[in-house]
């Protein structure tokens, strides 16, 4: 008889890549943040806001590091990494058209529901890119998304003066990210650096305060989705509980594999059969906030 395990593996056979990316730009930002866009057209037709791929970052390295995946085009997708470690410093050291090895799209993705139109996305540190994917993907009329995006160092972008409205989060709250305003896409930053335009505040305390303005019929429209350290997240899902709202998770843990063998990236989830331990790697990252069980 087939396994859960097995079965798993085998539907993503066909959407899971090695493949030889050429690095085609390179963009350095304060705080030894870089994001690269690789030509990668297998990985990029497959990719899903929430997969990320397992990167390797030196020929003297043979441990990958896994990246989330910030954008997909046709033929490239775009990474977003804070260099921490030796790994990351020899990935940092790559130049335009270095060939970089790639294992991906790996993990569950983002699964938003279209009975809920008004995604609230949650972003913080190297938590962001999942939600810039997924808001490009929330880029039509069926769908209302805001995204609040924090940091405790400078973001790894310029930081803009947006001119969509958002009253609730006060006159002074005005700075965004230049990307999701050009499609038109509200968002708000915060940092407790006192950075100009930003929220000085949690994630979460911004989030709330969007939250208690919304009457109950739109609140009955809205679900959370969330990626970042696991403080944030933790409390992310407590606010989700405070509103009784949905939210999808992006668990961040160490990894060794990347595709489920070595369970080093185990987290314990409820089920309905009760308490299970599951791989965040391939039966994540994305997890119903209210199954997870927070240390």
């Amino acid at each position: 008889m087939t396994t859960a395990a097995q079965q798993h593996a085998q539907r993503n056979r066909a959407t899971l890549f090695v493949e030889d990316g050429r690095l085609i730009t390179t963009q350095a930002f304060p705080g030894d943040q870089f994001i690269m866009r690789i030509l990668a057209p297998k990985c990029a037709a497959a990719a899903r806001p929430g997969s990320f791929v397992h990167v390797s970052c030196g020929g003297a390295l043979p441990m990958r590091r896994p990246l989330s995946i910030m954008r997909a085009a046709d033929d490239w997708i775009e990474v977003l990494y804070k260099v921490v470690g030796e790994g990351l410093h020899l990935l940092a050291g790559k130049r335009v058209g270095d060939s970089i090895s790639l294992l991906g799209p790996i993990g569950e993705p983002f699964r938003p529901s279209r009975e809920r139109p008004n995604c609230l996305l949650i972003g913080g540190g190297v938590g962001i890119p999942p939600m810039v994917f997924l808001a490009e993907s929330l880029q039509s009329d069926a769908w209302n998304p805001l995204a609040i995006l924090g940091s405790e160092i400078p973001f790894p972008f310029e930081r803009q003066e947006s001119r969509i409205s958002t009253p609730w989060a006060g006159d002074d709250v005005s700075s965004t990210m230049p990307l999701l305003e050009s499609w038109g896409i509200p968002a708000r930053l915060t940092s407790l650096a006192g950075f100009s335009g930003c929220f000085r505040g949690y994630v979460t305390d911004l989030a709330d305060k969007w939250l208690q303005g919304l009457g109950e019929t739109d609140r009955k429209k809205t679900q959370i989705f969330a990626c970042g350290p696991t403080p944030m997240l933790k409390a992310v899902a407590a606010l989700a509980t405070t509103y009784d709202l949905p939210c999808q998770v992006s668990l961040e843990e160490f990894m060794a594999c990347a595709v489920g063998g070595c369970a080093g990236c185990t987290v314990e989830i409820t089920t309905p059969e009760g308490p299970a331990m599951k791989r965040v790697c391939v039966d994540g990252p994305v997890f119903d906030s209210s199954t997870v069980v927070w240390q």
